[in-house]
């Protein structure tokens, strides 16, 4: 015969349990619990004014929506649900039942200026327990997309030539109104026609149409100055507002401003088609996150200045090294780094190419004498100086170049290998980011340099492979760069606890 447990849906308990008891003692709920208690929640409860009904309490709310995230449950709504069904979050929340407006508000509100704070104190408490160390950091970046629609976008290119093109047209219209009312035009305002203003272009309409009234006019002309009229002003409006949302980028997009459309290498097709996103930034030891940061700007490069800030402002100090990838390798990064005593165990573009040259390429064996500044090639043709210049990036940092221009190079026997171009060969040196490099080089080969390389593909590289593989993060739920940068908090905290638990 085959025996079966008892099985009575109507048995009645004399002492019901407590969710306490059917919890596992080593469940990573318990840490979620045990390290947000621990936690000086005094920033968090300031947020809240008092008066009016009671509120449920922070340090919940923040327990659940952690969790939350540590499960792979991102929407508030099914968080609401979570904390009905599941006895983990019925234990956490302590029976509560707040509702997926108050979860969301919590998220999108409460914590948008306290959890940095919350995160460094949950970090910091990992370095006590000789988890993680603050020494060394290993920075790296990861493109993840907005919630915005994908096609709905504004392009600072097609701005320009939107405003090129109006103003080559006003143009044309003002010189036809010369050839045909110039004596009305003798005392009116010249337009700068390079850079057009919404109201300059309304009171360049206006004088054209009071010159042109009383005269015969072209068909065409008309038209053109009925549509200008109409719908010019009102675009340069458009134009210069959404030049102001732009600032420094290229694009934005219109349903979410704060993200910037950049090439997603996890799209669905293998095309790297453009979408609007955000670049993340986190810094790892150990594979836990000790920093993040959010950027609207797709490339690493201009990134990594204001991600060693918020270190600065975290944890009050200074990391002794760090190390990442040829994304961060510019004059301008290697510069801040020597500034802050840092140790740059950052790649260049080329670093990798560079090791493999042979010692007899042509572009490698330039002399330079520091005494004269000049180079000689390896054929003892002298390079001498011959001007400076300075080029602006888009941060504002100001490089500067040198020129080197040979004396004469024809008849040189490796002249077809070392000048493809005609006439003298001329340099253009950085002797600035030379340096820089050439210090990176050294760091990067030495001992710990190799170690540090090594390390680097297996400390911050498998972070991102967790959160976007593991957890199925790979699109924000909220809009704009606060928001979202919240959500990247969250994940972190969800990160280093899970990891804390394991």
């Amino acid at each position: 015969m085959v025996v079966f447990k008892d099985y009575n849906q109507n048995q009645l308990i004399l002492l019901p349990p407590s969710l306490d008891e059917l919890i596992e003692p080593n469940h990573p709920v318990r840490v979620v619990n045990q390290i947000i208690d621990r936690i000086d929640a005094d920033t968090l409860l300031h947020q809240y004014k008092g008066g009016g009904s009671s509120s449920y309490h922070p340090r919940m709310l923040l327990k659940v929506l952690v969790y939350s995230y540590l499960c792979n449950i991102y929407s508030s709504r099914k968080m609401e649900f979570a904390i009905k069904e599941n006895i983990h979050f019925m234990w956490l929340s302590g029976m509560n039942r707040p509702d997926h407006n108050t979860l969301n508000r919590f998220r999108s509100e409460r914590l948008k200026d306290v959890l940095k704070e919350i995160f460094a104190q949950v970090v910091l408490l990992l370095v006590e327990s000789g988890h993680v160390s603050l020494q060394e950091i290993y920075v790296d970046g990861t493109k993840i997309e907005s919630r915005a629609n994908r096609y709905t976008f504004v392009w600072g290119n097609a701005i320009k030539t939107s405003k090129a093109r109006i103003a080559d047209q006003l143009k044309s219209l003002w010189e036809y109104t010369q050839q045909v009312a110039k004596d009305e035009l003798l005392n009116a305002e010249v337009t700068d026609f390079k850079a057009i203003e919404a109201e300059k272009v309304k009171q360049t309409i206006a004088t054209i149409d009071q010159a042109l009234k009383d005269k015969q006019v072209d068909q065409n002309i008309k038209k053109k100055l009925n549509y200008a009229r109409k719908h010019w002003p009102e675009n340069l409006k458009r134009y210069e507002h959404q030049e102001k949302i732009l600032g420094n980028r290229n694009s934005f997009s219109k349903t979410d401003p704060g993200a910037t459309f950049m090439r997603m290498k996890e799209d669905y097709m293998k095309n790297g088609q453009l979408k609007p996103g955000y670049n993340v930034q986190i810094s790892t030891n150990n594979q836990y996150i000790i920093n993040y940061s959010n950027h609207p700007n797709p490339t690493d490069t201009k990134t990594l200045p204001s991600h060693i800030e918020q270190f600065t402002k975290l944890y009050k100090a200074l990391p002794q090294a760090v190390v990442a990838d040829a994304g961060y390798g510019s004059e301008e990064n290697y510069g801040l780094l020597e500034k802050l005593g840092i140790e740059a165990y950052v790649k260049y573009n080329y670093f990798n190419k560079d090791q493999r040259k042979k010692e007899d390429t042509i572009t490698g064996n330039l002399y330079y004498s520091k005494e004269q500044d000049c180079y000689y090639c390896p054929m003892g043709q002298k390079m001498s100086y011959i001007g400076i210049y300075n080029r602006k990036s888009e941060t504002g940092f100001v490089q500067q170049y040198k020129n080197y221009q040979a004396i004469r190079c024809e008849g040189r026997p490796l002249r077809g290998i070392c000048n493809k171009m005609d006439g003298t060969k001329i340099l253009v040196v950085n002797q600035n980011l030379t340096n820089y490099k050439s210090k990176a080089t050294e760091l990067l080969k030495s001992e710990k340099g190799l170690y540090y390389q090594r390390k680097r593909g297996v400390d911050v590289e498998p972070v991102f492979g967790n959160i976007k593989y593991n957890k199925g993060f790979k699109r924000f739920l909220l809009k704009g760069i606060e928001k979202t940068e919240i959500e990247i908090g969250l994940l972190a905290l969800a990160h280093n606890l899970a990891k804390r638990a394991g």
